[in-house]
Parts: C-alpha cells; sequence; structure tokens
C-alpha cells in the first residue's frame, strides 16, 4: 500500500501495512478491538505489523509516548483479531477496528500502561466514535473478550475504568473479592453452570451451553476477569465475578437504532 492521508489528525505519521482487504460485508465496523503489541519494543512490533510475510496488521498503534502511527485506513480490514468472534459474529476483523498498544505483554515484562499512552487510547477512540457514528459502549473490547482461549491481551493491567470515566467502553466497579458464598469451578457441573454460560454468551463471549464447567468455560471466565474483575485472574467464577457479571448485564446500554 503507499502512503495514504490518516483518518484522524491526531494521528503523528502513517506507516503504510500490506496486510488489509476489503470488509467481507460491506457494513461499516461497529466495534473497536483493544490489543497489547506483546513485543519487546514498539518499533519491533510496527516493524511486524507493516512487513508482508507477518500477515499480521492493524488500524493503529499507539506508542507508550501518546504517539500515534496508523498502518490502514479504518475503510479496510485489518488482520489483528485472527480466529475469534462475539455475539455470534466470527469475521471480527470486518466488524472492528483494530488498536495495538505497545507494551511488552505477559511474555516479556508485562508493565503498567502510561497515562499519557492511555489518554491517547481514549482520545484515538472518540475520534472514532465522533467520525463513524455511534459504536455502542460494549462493543468496545479487548482482544482476549474474542479470542479467550488463545489471548491475554491487552490484560489485566489495562485501566478499563480510566476508559470508562471518559466515555470509552462498558465497565462496571467489580464487586469486592472477600465476599462469602459459593461460586463455580472447573468440574463443577449442573445448571447453576449453564445459566453463567448463558449469561456470558448474552453479553456477547463465545462460549456454548454445555453445562459442564470445562476449559472453555474457564477461558471466558478468566478473559471476563482481565476485563472486568482484574484485582485476581484465576478462572474461577467466584461470588465477586458472578456479582460483578451481574452488575455489567444490568447497565448494558441499549441497543443503538
Amino acid at each position: 500500500m503507499s502512503v495514504f492521508s490518516p483518518d484522524s489528525f491526531i494521528v503523528a505519521a502513517v506507516a503504510p501495512s500490506p496486510n488489509f482487504d476489503a470488509r467481507k460485508d460491506g457494513r461499516p465496523p461497529d466495534m473497536i478491538l483493544l490489543h497489547y503489541t506483546g513485543m519487546k519494543t514498539g518499533d519491533e512490533a510496527l516493524q511486524r505489523l507493516t512487513a508482508l510475510a507477518s500477515k499480521v496488521s492493524c488500524h493503529y498503534v499507539v506508542f507508550e509516548d501518546g504517539r500515534i502511527v496508523q498502518c490502514v485506513p479504518e475503510e479496510l480490514r485489518a488482520w489483528h483479531a485472527g480466529e475469534s468472534s462475539w455475539a455470534g459474529e466470527t469475521d471480527i476483523n470486518s466488524r472492528s477496528i483494530g488498536i495495538e498498544i505497545v507494551n511488552p505483554g505477559h511474555e516479556f515484562g508485562y508493565t503498567d500502561f502510561p497515562l499519557r499512552q492511555i489518554a491517547a487510547v481514549i482520545s484515538l477512540c472518540k475520534t472514532i466514535i465522533t467520525r463513524r457514528g455511534p459504536i455502542s459502549a460494549d462493543r468496545i473490547l479487548a482482544h482476549s473478550d474474542v479470542a479467550p482461549g488463545r489471548k491475554q491481551d491487552p490484560g489485566e493491567k489495562f485501566p478499563w475504568g480510566l476508559l470508562s470515566e471518559s466515555g470509552v467502553g462498558h465497565w462496571v466497579r467489580a464487586a469486592p473479592l472477600d465476599l462469602e458464598g459459593s461460586g463455580l469451578k472447573p468440574g463443577t457441573r449442573g445448571e447453576p453452570v449453564t445459566r453463567l454460560q448463558r449469561t456470558l454468551r448474552s453479553y456477547g463471549y463465545g462460549i456454548a451451553e454445555t453445562g459442564n464447567y470445562d476449559d472453555a468455560t474457564r477461558d471466558v471466565i478468566t478473559a471476563f476477569q482481565r476485563h472486568f474483575r482484574q484485582a485476581r485472574v484465576d478462572g474461577i467464577a467466584d461470588p465477586s465475578t458472578l456479582l460483578t457479571l451481574r452488575a455489567l448485564i444490568e447497565t448494558r446500554p441499549a441497543p443503538l437504532a
């Protein structure tokens, strides 16, 4: 791809990626998907995202100092989500705009996200929403939400609460960890597990209603915790996790017209 004009005035530079194609369904994107780069440096990540051989890309890369680089125009389909699903849809790349946030990730010494970087992510999301029309708050998601069995990013250190306070994303304050009562855990079977799976599925997670707290259910609960109950990420649906999920469902925004 030749150099193109950035979609947003806050973009500092364009680094075209050859890894893109047309959005499959012709509909405009109605999701924003947040990732971390998971590489040692941002420059290394940008090189990979713009290399033909990698077969991966994204729309934007946000560096630690808040600098934003655009790699693919928003109207095109960047290759960032991989095998994934949300709310019954499996071509998440066609439905979404992908933002890579520079961070070494769990493999290379996972670090806190600098406030300047988060401020840039918030500003970028807001410009996308302003330009592209309404994007429902509950469709601003983590890569781990749409690929819970494969991905951890942007992880439990990502400050979703700060984004929510700025009007970006759907989030609730997590219930306390020390609540009394029994929860659900791997190996549990029965109707309570089915209800849990049904509730997670109703929010959008790709999970079958089997009544068995299997590995796939553990992966989804882990992804849920990385996003919404970050103080303890263990894949166990304890009372804190269940109450947080209930609050999330109760406060979910109404569908956009």
